[in-house]
């Protein structure tokens, strides 16, 4: 039987990984022709590197009795070897590739228009100085199109509203924080209510300034108020948040915002409790494993939230989810 540390010695001298690669094909299929198709080479090269090998490490690998092949003692010590071996050089391989991303990969991100403007500057700023060299691409959106870009493989991770609806995409998601809306108005405006909260109820024939359809902010408030039996007025539709605001601000009518976006020349009034709130939450499809550096971002952003939290420090109206 030939030992361990004779083949270790081979290996580190002439041993090469591509007859090693061959040996666990023949080990594996116990065939010359269909290891040599497994692994896309003649079958004939292949036979010689087999032979090469086996000169090398001084005994014979396979028994070739009667057109049978199987593994001499020699081969039976080299198998679990030559196994670790080639998964070491795998994992070295992968680990290489994800240490080169984390200098010069690439991370497409999606976040609605509140949180790109609320949370990620900062976040995106610690990110930039722990890893320079990556790319980024942000895709800003309402989180019923970030989940159909997660779904067709446009984005890489996505921070979006929780919960997904159940006709989506199957995707991994991690609840963070659970965000307040109120309701926005122009400061120089009669106040929406004379009370220090507004019930849902306040906003019927409130004119409203709403959001474009396929907005998730746009669905939630309807949604709320059909839930408490109205019909909401619309002042003016179709904007983006920015729009929204301009047009709060230009006195055109009330909007329902997350309190994060609001400035202070708004006035703001909150919702009577229990209040309205919605979950945001990171997300990534589960089939599909996020590369390095969108992992690598991931773990800044969670790091960011828990220290923020700490020194109550999250931007405003938002709570980590408990």
């Amino acid at each position: 039987m030939i030992a361990l540390d004779s083949i270790a010695s081979s290996y580190r001298g002439v041993v090469q990984l591509q007859q090693l690669a061959y040996f666990l094909a023949v080990a594996e299929t116990r065939h010359f022709t269909r290891a040599a198709e497994a692994v896309h080479v003649a079958q004939p090269s292949l036979s010689k590197q087999i032979r090469a090998l086996e000169h090398e490490l001084g005994a014979p690998l396979f028994s070739r009795a009667r057109g049978n092949i199987s593994l001499t003692p020699a081969g039976e010590t080299l198998l679990p070897l030559a196994r670790r071996i080639l998964a070491d050089v795998d994992t070295a391989r992968l680990e290489v590739q994800e240490l080169v991303q984390l200098r010069s990969g690439r991370v497409r991100l999606g976040a609605t228009p509140s949180l790109l403007t609320g949370l990620l500057p900062a976040v995106l700023r610690e990110y930039r100085r722990q890893y320079p060299g990556i790319r980024l691409t942000i895709e800003e959106s309402g989180s019923r199109d970030l989940v159909r870009d997660l779904a067709e493989g446009e984005l890489d991770v996505a921070l979006i509203i929780l919960p997904v609806a159940a006709s989506g995409p199957a995707l991994a998601t991690t609840p963070l924080l659970r965000e307040e809306l109120v309701v926005a108005s122009a400061i120089d405006a009669p106040p929406p209510t004379s009370a220090d909260a507004m019930r849902i109820t306040d906003l019927e024939d409130q004119p409203l300034v709403m959001f474009r359809r396929g907005y998730d902010l746009r669905e939630f408030t309807v949604t709320a108020c059909h839930d408490a039996g109205f019909e909401p007025r619309f002042a003016i539709e179709g904007g983006e948040m920015d729009a929204v605001l301009g047009f709060v601000s230009a006195g055109l009518g009330l909007a329902v915002v997350p309190s994060m976006v609001v400035a202070d020349s708004f006035r703001i009034t909150p919702f009577a409790r229990p209040g309205l709130s919605r979950t945001i939450g990171l997300a990534h499809r589960k089939d599909v494993q996020p590369p390095r550096a969108a992992r690598a971002l991931r773990d800044v952003l969670l790091g960011y939230l828990d220290q923020a939290a700490r020194a109550g420090t999250l931007p405003r109206g938002t709570r980590p989810v408990t």
